[in-house]
């Protein structure tokens, strides 16, 4: 017999037999059934978009390699060097010539990762090359070096492991910048990154008392002091107090290659960025590039303090709608490729992209996209002979050709009734082969009803896995269509696609017939939309760009986001009955791994509006749904939030925590504020739709309901902080007797953490920059001093982060923090994450004054105990030290 649920001809004729008895023994098997049909009609191939000028061809096709990440032609001869693999780190030496046969391996460095190399300028003479490196891997802390080694100049042209000289180091765990060259001036430029694995979590990058988060420029050929280097006595910041002359420029994240152009004298430097951003920029003396103040031209951390210099915007920059992590590049000079002579090209690695700039020292004259490939784009370089060469970590080597001259792929569906999809496009009726599923929890797309459909070509099978989404083959097809439900008009057919390992999405309009609907530009496109009633307004409906898509459908979140266990486990109606449709599936043969897990031990989020669900698990569910995309490990979203279904309230990382960048003029903001949604970040954003909204693309509606649900489930939670008390001075002056002896190191820090202090304060090496350094606060501060400032801090008010007030003589009242000023202008940011500074002329000043309020709110110190302030103020004036005499 068949069973249950499986009557549909869509899916009976995906049935395929003896397939599933090893997972589910007890269900009865329909050996009779008709095999299953191949889904073969599918046209949805190639691409629309025009083909791009080049194209890349194999280099070094004969040699296996192991994640090459580098290549560097050799001075005085016709090798390259390349550096290769993690355990060891090899240096390679290969002729420069695609048919080569082998390399030779000339240096191999254990327990430490090799990023670059670079060629001493008298190298044909003095045979001497500095590598740049990050260990030991083993352990923490690890340490950038830049070493000089020698190539031994007998026969062997090896290089001299004993022949090692460390020129430089620094501590650096995660983001290391990792290149270095010699510019044309004869100095050593050593790329640095912000040293940690997240969002600039040290504060590094805007702090020049270190040498992280920059681009350092050295003197190798003279020894200073102790040192094996000179400081150039022109770099910007020597003389300087607090900072390190070594610096030429800061405010970078993790500066992933630096190339010179030795006709122009410039100096690129690509930058991998966080969340949304990805930059490229042209090497100024002395100039501040933003991180973590802002991520290439836009705000990220508004309320840190930006370092001493100006901030200077990207040369370049990407969305991650098409590049997520970018690779710096070469500036091509070779004769092969004419058109691009004075050219910096660049790639990204996870999108294979490759484009070209080309700057006269003053403005882009030109950015273009040149390639887009499968390639894991690791660097690029150049062979003897000026030929483009990209570095594949996955897979060697590639040289860059022109493309052959090919119209654009005219077979690609222009129409959704082209696609193959459809056996009937006006009665949405998907051709033998395409299943029908449906989610727990479709996400908010601005009140649209969605019917979703998977294409699989011919027998190809998904890979189940357990965690975030399935894996999908090579052109399968997701498709969902969107049905606006007071007018039952569909409106937007958008399907995601799988081509050569790499996920695309495409949206169809619908036409007022609802006959067919039209491939929408790669720019996505706006539909006013009338009022279909009294009870509805006209609306304007947004088609997400192509880039768009895959913001959401991100490679953290595994791109499919509702073909996983959380949304697929349920049941679902063929026509039939009913059944689980992770069972059913599994049964028709569509896994190539059929789950072994009971669907019951299976995760499952819940319809968020079932009233007879548990409150929390609907709340869960809905921010899994429409947040964890971003909000997941190593995802798009930057608040350090973790919203996937199954997490703890401890684990999310948003209850009791402080928001880090915009707080909406919210007193005693947090992120998830227990039992006060009017004090909670998450609720903010949800409620608005503009600069600051949740989620941040793909929708101009709020979900009232959504909100509404979010608001019970947050006053649901019990406060993790009761009141204590609204201290002053008058309480606890008195008990300071007892600051110095006899505390607790454990209750400090906890109360520390647990205050949020870090959000703001930067102290004992970890902590955010938005209000004063308190490192050091007990040498500065007495007791008293210290107390009164948590008690009241606004009394006290340090100039530089006070707010700034002007009445424009138009009557406009202007607030922010000052950034800077001159003769005439004042530029001030304001506590809106998502603003740009604001710059007023001095000439239309009215009024200027500075308010007396603090930032920082009052009552810090009111779910405290009295013992635990003390515990407090020890740990503070004790540097954060558990050896500090009052804790012992």
């Amino acid at each position: 017999m068949t069973p249950p649920g499986l009557r549909a001809p869509a899916l009976r004729a995906l049935w395929l037999v003896c397939l599933s008895s090893a997972v589910f023994a007890d269900d009865e098997v329909a050996v009779d059934d008709p095999p299953r049909v191949s889904w073969t009609t599918s046209r949805v191939v190639g691409s629309p978009e025009p083909p791009l000028p080049y194209t890349t061809e194999p280099f070094f096709p004969n040699i296996k390699w192991d994640r090459p990440i580098y290549v560097e032609a050799e001075p005085g001869g016709d090798s390259l060097l390349i550096i290769e693999g993690e355990s060891p780190s090899r240096v390679r030496r290969v002729p420069d010539r695609g048919g080569a046969t082998s390399a030779e391996t000339i240096l191999e460095v254990e327990d430490r990762l090799v990023y670059g190399l670079t060629y001493h300028p008298e190298y044909e003479r003095n045979g001497v090359l500095y590598l740049f490196a990050n260990g030991p891997r083993s352990k923490q802390p690890r340490r950038n070096r830049v070493s000089s080694f020698i190539v031994e100049r007998d026969g062997s042209r090896r290089i001299d492991p004993a022949s090692e000289k460390v020129i430089i180091e620094w501590t650096s765990n995660g983001h290391d910048g990792g290149d270095l060259v010699f510019g044309n001036d004869g100095m050593l430029y050593v790329t640095t990154g912000d040293g940690t694995s997240d969002s600039d979590m040290d504060v590094t990058a805007q702090d020049v008392r270190n040498l992280l988060g920059g681009v350092l420029r050295i003197d190798v050929s003279r020894r200073q002091g102790g040192r094996p280097y000179t400081i150039p006595p022109d770099n910007p910041f020597v003389g300087k107090k607090d900072a390190r002359g070594e610096l030429w420029a800061f405010g970078l994240r993790n500066p992933w290659r630096m190339c010179v152009d030795r006709v122009s004298g410039q100096i690129w430097v690509g930058n991998n960025g966080q969340d949304l951003w990805e930059t490229a920029h042209l090497l100024m003396r002395g100039a501040n590039y933003g991180w973590s103040v802002y991520e290439g031209n836009h705000p990220f951390y508004r309320n840190r303090q930006l370092g001493p210099a100006p901030f200077v915007p990207p040369t370049v920059e990407h969305h991650h709608r098409e590049a997520r992590s970018l690779t710096g590049g070469v500036v091509y000079r070779g004769g092969q490729l004419a058109e691009l002579d004075g050219v910096y090209v660049y790639g990204d690695y996870s999108t294979g992209k490759i484009w070209g700039a080309k700057h006269d020292g003053e403005r882009l004259t030109s950015h273009d996209e040149l390639l887009d490939t499968t390639i894991q784009i690791a660097g690029f370089g150049l062979t003897h002979g000026g030929e483009l060469l990209v570095v594949d970590h996955g897979n060697g080597f590639h040289r860059v050709v022109p493309a052959r001259t090919s119209p654009s792929d005219e077979s690609f569906p222009m129409r959704l009734s082209d696609t193959g999809i459809f056996a009937s496009v006006p009665e949405h009726r998907v051709e033998s082969g395409v299943v029908a599923y449906s989610v727990n929890v479709p996400g908010w797309v601005d009140g649209a009803l969605a019917e979703r459909f998977l294409g699989l070509p011919g027998d190809a099978k998904v890979r189940h896995s357990g965690h975030r989404g399935w894996e999908l083959p090579d052109l399968a097809v997701l498709v969902q269509t969107l049905t606006l439900p007071d007018s039952r008009r569909r409106i937007e057919t958008r399907i995601l696609t799988r081509q050569d390992g790499e996920w695309v999405g495409y949206s169809y309009l619908w036409n007022e017939a609802q006959t067919d609907a039209a491939l929408v530009h790669k720019d996505g496109a706006e539909l006013r939309i009338p009022s279909s009633g009294a009870d509805s307004k006209a609306r304007t409906w947004r088609v997400p760009s192509r880039a768009e898509c895959m913001s959401c459908h991100s490679r953290a979140a595994k791109f499919v986001l509702g073909l996983c266990d959380a949304q697929m486990n349920r049941d679902h109606d063929h026509g039939g009955g009913t059944a689980n449709q992770i069972e059913t599936l599994a049964r028709m043969g569509i896994f190539e791994n059929p789950p072994a897990t009971p669907v019951a031990e299976l995760s499952r989020v819940v319809d968020p509006h079932d009233e007879s669900e548990d409150l929390a698990a609907r709340a869960r569910s809905y921010l899994h749904t429409n947040c964890s995309s971003c909000h997941v490990e190593a995802g798009g979203g930057n608040a350090n939030m973790q919203l996937e279904i199954g997490r703890t309230l401890e684990q999310m990382g948003a209850v009791d925590e402080r928001p880090r960048h915009a707080t909406f003029g919210i007193t005693d903001a947090m992120l998830i504020a227990p039992s006060a949604p009017e004090s909670s970040i998450v609720h903010a954003r949800m409620s608005r739709r503009g600069p600051g909204q949740m989620p941040p693309l793909g929708t101009d509606v709020v979900d009232h309901a959504g909100v509404k649900l979010i608001d019970r489930w947050i006053r649901s939670l019990k406060p993790t902080r009761a009141f204590v008390r609204a201290w002053t001075m008058a309480d606890l002056e008195p008990l300071l007797v007892g600051v110095d002896r006899g505390r607790e190191f454990e209750s400090g820090e906890s109360a520390f953490d647990e205050l949020g202090c870090h959000a703001c304060h930067r102290f004992a090496g970890k902590g955010a920059g938005a209000g004063p350094e308190l490192t050091g606060i007990g040498a500065r501060a007495k007791p008293a001093e210290l107390l009164e400032s948590l008690v009241s801090p606004s009394k006290k008010v340090a100039p530089e982060f006070a707010t700034t007030v002007i009445i424009t003589t138009k009557g406009h009242v202007v607030e922010g923090r000052l950034e800077r000023e001159d003769d005439v202008s004042i530029v001030l940011r304001s506590s809106d994450s998502f603003a740009r500074p604001l710059t007023i002329r001095k000439a239309e000043v009215a009024r200027r004054t500075v308010s007396s309020a603090s930032i920082m709110p009052a009552g810090m110190l009111d779910t405290l105990e009295a013992e635990q302030v003390l515990d407090l103020l020890a740990y503070l004036l004790g540097d954060g030290k558990d050896d500090s005499a009052a804790f012992k």
